[in-house]
């Protein structure tokens, strides 16, 4: 990788994956799987073009826009769209280099892709966000389809944006196709989709909690902490209160709110939170909210880790690299059992390397951690879903989703615990490495299609 550009996200996500195959007896029993993994790394197709657009004051704008298709070895590029200003190529080849592996975790036919733009929606009108979606999509369309490439959103691309986008698609090829997934309900979206990632992160934990106790233990009662108020961090929080969880802080990018009760944040409160979303507000009006201010303590400029007492289980659920050493430490000591990512590389290689080492430690003093690519899974699953049911145009039932969906997130979670006893076997009475097993078992399966299609040999 030393010839590269720098790229100090997609080096991590590189060298992360890298580390755990090395590590691991994989390479042992079969060594051809180094030169899979030097051909895997480099994407497939990177596009990058201009986005013009005008203004409300009919003024020129122009920014970048970007597209990863990383590897398509198991079907279709795969992976959202994402429109902010820190967006660059780094970002977009590590976020597409983990969806390959997390696609392939799902079980479904897909690939990993990821794409978007360094447009800020804030301060924007809604009109000027249209418009940009207009632009971008003139751009992007001639590289994707819904058997080449199908995007979905990701931060600052909600199913608004995407409706834009996918109508704009429309105009330019005159066909109607699943070419976006988080579609509308009412014009090719999938049930559940909304929900999905943060419902499937809750019921990847849900499996950990079980294998950890033997079945004796839950959900019910258990402190959670999540940082980030998005539509993973609602879905998570909602999820865990329905299987009798305490969630104990939210947060965003100006600040954290902490429960000041044992009731902890009720569904009514997240509803009011995901509303504030919605008007692009901050954290920071509940704290002048007369019905909320007094159930919140607003920590401002902070992250939740340090600041949310005793917990048993952490989702973050915001951003990269929103877990530092120091604060994979406070969580241990504020008796955190269970770790598992929201977010896309929500732990820093440090924080991963404390939890791992706590996971080595007696039972009952053990911490396990589980890697976005597995944890998270539950998002792209149920696009696959939204795009099988608009292959054959059909739709299924909510509870069909959330079957399918619940099927996925324990496979998901039993391929890597195995993989993990495979290739990294745990000492006597250790958890099995979670974050190894669901690297190894996702790059297994790309790699083999991949000299099965002579991308490798």
């Amino acid at each position: 990788m030393s010839n590269l550009p720098s790229e100090p996200e997609f080096e991590q996500a590189y060298k992360e994956l890298a580390s755990t195959l090395e590590n691991s007896s994989l390479f042992e029993k079969n060594p051809e799987y180094k030169t899979a993994l030097k051909v895997a790394a480099i994407p497939e197709r990177v596009i990058q073009f201009r986005v013009v657009w005008e203004d409300d004051k009919n003024q020129l704008q122009v920014n970048r826009g970007y597209r990863v298709q990383f590897n398509s070895a198991l079907g279709p590029y795969k992976g959202g769209l994402r429109f902010h200003p820190s967006v660059n190529l780094s970002i977009l080849k590590f976020l597409g280099f983990e969806q390959i592996f997390k696609n392939a975790l799902t079980g479904l036919n897909i690939g990993g892709g990821k794409g978007g733009a360094d447009f800020d929606p804030k301060g924007k009108s809604d009109n000027e966000i249209r418009k940009f979606c207009v632009a971008f999509m003139t751009q992007l369309s001639k590289h994707i389809g819904a058997d080449t490439d199908i995007p979905a959103g990701d931060i600052g691309v909600s199913p608004r944006e995407i409706g834009w986008l996918f109508g704009s698609y429309k105009a330019q090829k005159n066909v109607w196709e699943g070419v976006l997934t988080g579609k509308g309900g009412t014009w090719g979206g999938s049930l559940i989709r909304p929900e999905a990632t943060g419902y499937g992160l809750v019921y990847y934990v849900q499996h950990m909690i079980q294998y950890a106790s033997g079945g004796k233990e839950s959900f019910q009662g258990k402190k959670v902490a999540i940082s980030g108020s998005g539509n993973v961090a609602q879905y998570a929080a909602l999820k865990a209160i329905e299987l009798g969880a305490i969630i104990v802080s939210l947060s965003d990018s100006k600040g954290t709110i902490i429960a000041t009760d044992e009731k902890g944040i009720q569904p009514e409160e997240v509803q009011y939170i995901a509303q504030l979303k919605v008007e692009r507000k901050s954290l920071t009006e509940l704290t002048t909210s007369e019905t909320y201010k007094s159930r919140f303590k607003y920590i401002e400029g902070a992250r939740p880790w340090t600041n949310v007492g005793k917990v048993d289980v952490a989702l973050p659920s915001a951003t990269q690299n929103e877990v530092s050493g120091d604060e994979a430490k406070a969580l241990i000591e504020a008796g955190a059992k269970f770790i598992a990512e929201g977010s896309n590389m929500g732990c820093s290689q440090d924080a991963i390397d404390v939890f791992e080492q706590h996971r080595k430690s007696k039972k009952g003093e053990a911490i396990w951690y589980a890697p976005g690519k597995a944890a998270n899974a539950g998002g792209v699953a149920v696009s696959g879903l939204e795009m099988a049911q608009n292959s054959a145009r059909i739709s299924w039932t909510s509870e069909e989703v959330d079957n399918k969906l619940k099927g996925i997130m324990e496979s998901c979670f039993k391929n890597g615990l195995e993989t993990a006893k495979e290739y990294v076997e745990p000492a006597e009475g250790e958890f099995p490495s979670l974050v190894a097993g669901s690297n190894i078992a996702g790059f297994r399966k790309v790699a083999a299609a991949m000299l099965a299609q002579g991308d490798w040999w």
